[in-house]
């Protein structure tokens, strides 16, 4: 077993029995590693303590329980291994900024630290071999944009943690507050039939430490409207990551390991990510809407095999995993769900330049 597996499978445990209590002896013995090294070792695949990893991941299934107002907040903490009420707000507040009370009163949108996925981290498929993982399908592929897309909606600043990505800075989601701007106001916006939807992270005008994040639905070029904001999607040349999600309960997580596993993906292939950071969402009403990253000025010269593992790390059998389920582009990798609405599809267009 290789170290990232044991870790991997403390993690496993850690989620399935979150709402009970063991000790670190427990968990170093899962993973057949003395707790010195076990938390060693963990702390560097996970980014955190493994007790800090834990407080985290109780604190995000104790928002779901939290919606519920029918249970009591001293229920909540103790059911999630809080010893006390003032134990569980003071995590809590830490963590989002705010008490459990007044989360509760007026729940808004929030990002928790999500459990890694580590295989990600040793394992590559080149471009159009899709990556079959865990109900999700990754692909990339190169693709022209030939024309400006354009888009109208709302904006607002968010705090950037350079370096966290989704899934790994708990707090307020204020893009996820800008998303619920817009679908008060989308009725409003002028919006081209059938036309897609955009959610981007960009420098604009924010100010230091902080991104602007603008919401919007495809307009017609040439349209205005003084209520809005208006950004435009530039002609240029991208790389695609589809992603397909088998149902929707699983999207706030996929995307998350969509965004760290691009990353990865970008190094391998010599690309390097530019200044914003495009979501394209297509109209949910379609059959088969698309979902993707777009990095731009992937190298010509990549000449890599369709398929790569990292052998250090990743059995022959998990490539051959891969291959199995390998599927032309156009094809659902969930077939037997493909006209389901649970099936989730999305699209991440981001520029890049070489390195």
């Amino acid at each position: 077993m290789h170290a990232w597996e044991a870790i991997q499978k403390t993690l496993n445990h850690i989620d399935e029995h979150i709402d009970e209590q063991f000790g670190m002896e427990e968990l170093a013995s899962l993973a057949a590693l003395s707790v010195f090294y076990y938390q060693r070792l963990f702390a560097k695949l996970v980014k955190r303590p493994v007790r800090e990893y834990i407080k985290l991941r109780r604190l995000a299934r104790a928002c779901v329980a939290l919606r519920n107002k029918q249970n009591r907040i001293t229920d909540v903490a103790l059911d999630y291994g809080f010893g006390s009420h003032e134990v569980f707000t003071r995590a809590f507040k830490e963590a989002y900024g705010m008490t459990p009370a007044q989360y509760r009163d007026k729940p808004i949108s929030l990002n928790h630290f999500d459990k890694p996925d580590l295989l990600l981290n040793y394992i590559m498929v080149d471009e159009g071999v899709p990556l079959i993982h865990d109900g999700i399908v990754l692909e990339y592929n190169r693709k022209t944009l030939a024309e400006p897309v354009h888009f109208m909606g709302v904006e607002d600043f968010w705090r950037f943690k350079y370096g966290k990505m989704l899934g790994e800075r708990p707090g307020v989601s204020e893009p996820g507050e800008v998303w619920s701007r817009f679908f008060r106001v989308r009725k409003d916006i002028p919006r081209k039939e059938c036309g897609r939807t955009l959610g981007v992270s960009y420098p604009g005008v924010a100010p230091e430490g902080y991104s602007t994040y603008f919401v919007g639905a495809e307009i017609e070029a040439g349209t205005e409207d003084a209520r809005f904001v208006n950004w435009t999607l530039p002609a240029r040349e991208y790389v695609v990551c589809s992603m397909e999600v088998e149902n929707s309960e699983k999207y706030h997580d996929a995307l998350g390991k969509m965004m760290k596993f691009t990353r990865t993906w970008l190094k391998s292939h010599g690309l390097r990510a530019e200044l914003f950071f495009p979501e394209i969402y297509y109209n949910r009403l379609l059959r088969k809407p698309h979902s993707g990253i777009w990095p731009t000025n992937f190298p010509t010269c990549c000449t890599c095999a369709s398929l790569q593992i990292c052998s250090e790390y990743a059995t022959s059998a998990q490539a051959q995993h891969l291959k199995k389920f390998a599927r032309p582009a156009t094809e659902s990798r969930f077939p037997e769900k493909s006209n389901m609405p649970g099936v989730e599809y999305m699209e991440m267009w981001i520029p890049f330049r070489e390195r």
